[in-house]
């Protein structure tokens, strides 16, 4: 891979923002040094935007609501970039990557950049270096950062582990849909916005917002914010001005607790990273291989128990590391 010009990032030049975070998602084993060294320059000069996760159900209109939401802060003078994940096929891994071409007015915008990525086997409904590429277009000047997960599942907290607050896309008149969301997706959701809140639905949206109202109320929130309740029409600009006024409240109310909440998010990184990176190891040693499928054998096959093979695969790693 090509060396890549830091200075041509900061300078917010689209070529290089690509080449880096290709750079970034690569999963060959000889760019991770190098992108953990262009990380390294990218850390000084990320940490200024606000990041907000987006999820939803399919259908629920999030591409049309990112790209009525970046404009109107393209307006405000802001800088946005859009970290989309698109579904991978579970039988070949590829993907369509079309977040681009649904976002087409906000796509031709300079003020704006779009990253499509795969999710891969990631089931946390964002791309596996996702945090890293949110260094990397921090870096590059952008202030705020909109992460679009694929959906609300039931790992969608991932999300919330990498972002400074999450919002949830919800379609009006969801009665039936409330009782399919998972409860820990509320619990951790600090804005639920009623989209497609215009025409025939515009009654509806009104009334989905009077009930997840209601049901916000029986869960249990902790920390600075009082999660909100909102309805928007992404396609007629209507309620995205007061959804703004609102994230830019929770980041004022927010000024201790968002760094606070950033740290504890760099130390989950780092040790989910090293975990990633001893598996890794382990994978590498021959000996090590051999011994751990044959405990799997022994587990599947009843000869000793998950709890005994668990022990001697430990014990081998103090033997013999």
């Amino acid at each position: 891979m090509p060396e890549i010009d830091f200075s041509a990032i900061r300078n917010s030049e689209r070529r290089a923002l690509a080449k880096a975070i290709t750079l970034v998602e690569s999963t060959n084993p000889r760019h991770r040094k190098e992108a953990a060294a262009l990380l390294e320059q990218c850390l000084p000069h990320s940490g200024q935007s606000i990041r907000i996760g987006i999820s939803g159900v399919p259908g629920v209109g999030k591409s049309t609501f990112i790209e009525a939401f970046g404009l109107f802060l393209i307006g405000l003078g802001k800088r946005v970039g859009v970290l989309a994940v698109d579904p991978s096929s579970p039988l070949h891994g590829g993907s369509i990557l079309g977040d681009k071409t649904r976002m087409e007015k906000l796509s031709r915008k300079t003020d704006a950049f779009i990253r499509p990525s795969p999710a891969g086997r990631s089931l946390g409904g964002v791309a596996n270096r996702t945090r890293e590429v949110i260094l990397v277009t921090e870096s590059a000047g952008f202030d705020v950062i909109l992460v679009e997960t694929v959906g609300v599942g039931q790992s969608e907290y991932e999300v919330h582990s990498m972002t400074d607050l999450f919002l949830v896309l919800i379609q009006p008149g969801g009665g039936d849909e409330l009782q399919g969301i998972k409860k820990g997706i509320l619990e951790v959701a600090d804005f639920i916005v009623i989209n497609k809140a215009d025409g025939d639905a515009e009654r509806l949206a009104n009334q989905s917002v009077v009930h997840y109202k209601n049901a916000m109320g029986y869960l249990n929130h902790q920390g600075f914010w009082t999660p909100e309740v909102l309805s928007v029409s992404s396609l007629e600009q209507r309620g995205i001005e007061a959804l703004w006024d609102r994230i830019s409240a929770y980041c004022e109310a927010g000024t201790e607790a968002i760094p606070e909440r950033r740290t504890g998010q760099a130390s989950q990184w780092f040790e989910r990273l090293l975990s990633e990176g001893i598996a890794n190891h382990l994978d590498e040693n021959a000996t090590w291989v051999d011994f751990y499928k044959a405990q799997k054998k022994h587990v599947t096959l009843g000869q000793i128990s998950p709890t005994q093979a668990a022990i001697s695969c430990i014990d081998w790693l103090k033997n013999n590391l």
